[in-house]
């Protein structure tokens, strides 16, 4: 893949002469950080837009260790009216972090731009709703499946492992019918490694790019303690500047503000 990195979306393209920060919204009542009322999702999303995130992320699972899963129909209750409420105003991409075709579609529908895909776009027809919208999806690596994400962890193998992984489910959405520029990549940080490999993904984000943006999603994690003593909105901003560095494009946290205030810093 040749030329200027960018994202197609409904509005034009997200292009990374500056890294991107895409700000957390979660409607999820057992979430690790904390999840909020309809309400109070409405609130915050429109504050994350106003400390300058450049995607607003909205999510009705919780994917943490000890998750239960939720039904489609729950899902799309708890997102469905987030995203009518934030999306008429909104001039930054939406995206929903959703690993169900159903839901990915039900949020399209309702106004979001891009889907954010945990599970890789391995849930059947996933990567036909991808394609036949024609919108972004960040294909996300855990490691095994669902039920052992957070049970079983890597081997020494681990980033060419990974690789492979993107290389193969690359394949598929292009196969599909998805553009180039609609594919980012996530390796998947918490999902099925080691505290240490999940350090060493912070730094590997050029491994995986193959021309193709990686989002790193490191915010509020539990391996943030080994690095920094604990998982604060200041050591996630910390652990995203790592990642941006080494060729994160985009990097995914609960308070853009403090990642956003870290950057200035550095410029």
């Amino acid at each position: 893949m040749t030329g200027v990195l960018r994202t197609k979306w409904s509005d034009g393209y997200l292009t990374y002469e500056r890294p991107l920060v895409m700000g957390i919204v979660n409607v999820t009542p057992d979430s690790f950080s904390g999840g909020f009322t309809e309400k109070e999702a409405i609130e915050h999303a429109f504050r994350l837009i106003d400390d300058g995130a450049d995607i607003i992320d909205v999510g009705a699972e919780s994917t943490r260790p000890g998750w239960t899963p939720v039904s489609v129909d729950t899902e799309i209750d708890r997102l469905i009216p987030l995203i009518e409420a934030i999306a008429p105003s909104c001039d930054i991409p939406i995206s929903v972090d959703t690993m169900k075709p159903d839901v990915a579609q039900a949020a399209l529908d309702a106004g979001v731009d891009i889907v954010n895909d945990v599970y890789g776009m391995r849930w059947d027809g996933m990567v036909d709703v991808i394609a036949s919208n024609g919108v972004p999806v960040v294909i996300t690596h855990i490691h095994g499946d669902l039920d052992t994400m957070h049970n079983v962890t890597m081997g020494d193998d681990f980033l060419s492992e990974i690789k492979r992984f993107f290389d193969e489910r690359v394949e598929v959405a292009l196969n599909a019918g998805v553009d180039k520029e609609c594919i980012i990549l996530d390796p998947g940080i918490g999902f099925g490694k080691t505290m240490k490999q999940n350090s060493e993904l912070l730094k590997s984000a050029s491994f995986f790019s193959d021309g193709y943006p990686v989002l790193i999603g490191a915010s509020r994690k539990r391996f943030l303690v080994d690095m920094y003593g604990d998982r604060s909105d200041e050591s996630s901003a910390k652990a995203a500047i790592i990642a941006i560095e080494n060729g994160a494009r985009i990097v995914r946290v609960h308070e853009p503000k403090i990642t956003i205030d870290e950057l200035k810093k550095t410029v």
